[in-house]
């Protein structure tokens, strides 16, 4: 696997950091973040400052039917603090995972390293053997994630552009970086990072990433395509590819002007646009026969674009 090179760290914060810019090719320094959003450095650069190699959110599948919140914690407890975690935990007021898996959250991340030295490799696939009241000794898969696994850099000699860059929606949460470059490199050519968002404080993955490609002919294949198939060994998921939505750019059409300077709120998707406009500009421009259709798309939370329902009276 290649690694973040050296002088990169910049360039690739360009898109964990919208409020970064791109000029000749140069990334300037980003203006001081608003209070809103929080600055986010990449995961790789998070991982090595600090000396750590994975995120203390660690999937645990295959779990005893049986096996109640207490005994998971109890089975895991030699490692070091932790709580014990799975989807809609709260919700469900259960106490057993509904789905057989659950998430261990340690307190420190070198409970990860000693769990991982604990287990049975096999085909690399690590496992634990697990008791609970009926069955004893179930092997269990323990899945870790690696910090480094959430950037690839294909092609270092380019450039990352926002607008060549897509987001990935549904991604699966054991893909890596590296396989997800090298899947859609496969598919449409050109591609020169991919990065797996990961949230800020476990660093594990959210399910999604973005791609950034070298050209713009790679970059409309993927958007146009609207969704792909990722496989890779025991994965196989369609995911959704949208264009990545940047929130500080100013309108394509006016720079601002009819808008009081205000950063434009909308960006069309569609090929013969891909635009930001402000809504005065996208008004005029897709009142034009053939334009009225087109959907725009708005930045929300967790960095994934959405359409809104537009329509002009």
């Amino acid at each position: 696997q290649v690694s973040i090179l050296p002088g990169l760290e910049d360039q690739t914060a360009l898109l964990e950091d919208p409020t970064s810019h791109l000029v000749d090719g140069q990334v300037l320094p980003p203006p001081a973040p608003p209070l809103s959003s929080p600055s986010r450095s990449s995961p790789h650069s998070q991982g090595s400052e600090t000396g750590e190699r994975y995120s203390r959110k660690v999937f645990v599948g295959g779990l005893p039917p049986d096996i109640d919140e207490d005994e998971i914690t109890a089975s895991f407890r030699r490692f070091g603090p932790l709580v014990v975690d799975w989807p809609h935990k709260a919700e469900s007021k259960s106490y057993f995972p509904p789905k057989g898996y659950a998430f261990l959250l340690f307190q420190d991340e070198s409970s990860v390293q000693q769990l991982i030295d604990a287990c049975i490799q096999d085909d690399d696939k690590l496992y634990l053997c697990v008791s609970s009241p009926t069955i004893k000794d179930k092997p269990v898969q323990i899945r870790p994630w690696r910090l480094s696994d959430a950037d690839f850099v294909l092609d270092a000699s380019m450039p990352l552009d926002p607008r060549k860059t897509v987001f990935v929606g549904g991604v699966p949460r054991p893909l890596k970086a590296v396989e997800l470059a090298m899947i859609m490199d496969r598919l449409y050519g050109g591609v020169c990072y991919a990065g797996i968002d990961t949230d800020p404080e476990l660093k594990y993955p959210k399910g999604a990433g973005r791609v950034a490609f070298s050209n713009q002919q790679s970059y409309i294949a993927a958007i146009s395509a609207r969704f792909v198939q990722l496989q890779h060994g025991d994965i196989d998921k369609r995911v959704e590819v949208k264009p990545y939505v940047l929130d500080d750019q100013m309108c394509d059409e006016c720079q601002g002007q009819r808008c009081g300077g205000k950063f434009a709120p909308f960006f069309c998707a569609n090929v013969t646009c891909l635009q930001y406009y402000c809504e005065h500009c996208w008004a005029t421009i897709h009142s034009r026969p053939g334009r009225e259709f087109h959907k725009p798309l708005v930045k929300e939370g967790a960095d994934r674009p959405r359409a809104v329902p537009f329509r002009w009276c």
